[in-house]
């Protein structure tokens, strides 16, 4: 189905159909459980998920709740969140950077940095308020996903000079940077925004409500973003100048190749 906002070639939204089969024969519960070893703060992960918010795309039987956040925190393991996620068929899925104990109580909260293309100023384009003028808020063209790509790799060095354990994730559209070093897990929210702040100083378009914990979700690694047809994939930061999510195998699925 093509989408109503203007995409690099090759993207766009993936039918239902399309969904089920990435989760059903693609989706690897393996490599999510690798991810969620490294958390510095061991507790209970919540998932979440998006039906149809952005595509419109949703199993009938989930219409009153297509555009709604469905939390995902009763499962038994990630292959029964696979299952659940298989319910749903959604355009996205996340997971809560919160960490909580066995009785839902908060007890740390991963840090993490986003970046997207639409909130940089494209030389063809314009700015994001000239994008939303146009009704086309969410849209992005190559030379944006590239410029958001340097945004990264820089963003990244710059995040090397104060942590040690950090990780490159393609969201699908623009990057997340992830830090897994055990002190930030336990920041108060006045700390992250400080360095949100001085990042922003610095030049760095990230969006601090994700960075300040307000916004709890991130896209859960090896999903697929629904939207732009495109697995959700961690990178090596130092395959990033190299890296094309338009045209690199390992983030089209399979219905696409």
């Amino acid at each position: 189905m093509k989408s109503k906002y203007n995409l690099p070639e090759g993207m766009r939204y993936a039918t239902l159909k399309e969904r089920r089969e990435f989760y059903r024969n693609e989706f690897n519960t393996n490599r999510l459980k690798e991810w969620f070893e490294d958390w510095n703060q061991k507790g209970t992960v919540k998932f979440a998920v998006i039906i149809g918010r952005h595509t419109r795309i949703f199993p009938n039987k989930f219409e009153e709740d297509a555009s709604t956040t469905i939390i995902i925190d009763e499962y038994e393991d990630l292959e029964d969140v696979k299952a659940q996620i298989l319910e749903f068929l959604p355009e996205s899925a996340y997971y809560d950077r919160n960490v909580y104990d066995t009785k839902q109580r908060v007890i740390g909260q991963e840090l993490a940095f986003d970046l997207d293309p639409e909130n940089l100023t494209c030389p063809i384009h314009g700015t994001l308020a000239d994008k939303m003028r146009r009704h086309q808020g969410l849209a992005f063209c190559e030379l944006e996903l590239n410029m958001v790509k340097e945004e990264t790799r820089r963003l990244y060095e710059e995040l090397e000079k104060q942590f040690s354990l950090l990780r490159v994730v393609y969201s699908g559209r623009g990057f997340h940077i992830h830090v897994f070093d055990k002190e930030p897990f336990t920041w108060k929210r006045k700390q992250r925004r400080v360095l949100a702040r001085e990042l922003k100083k610095k030049g760095f378009l990230i969006d601090e409500w994700v960075t300040t914990g307000g916004m709890r979700l991130i896209r859960l690694p090896y999903s697929l973003h629904g939207m732009v047809s495109r697995v959700v994939l961690p990178v090596e930061a130092s395959q990033l100048v190299g890296f094309d999510p338009v045209t690199d195998s390992r983030c089209i699925p399979k219905f696409l190749a």
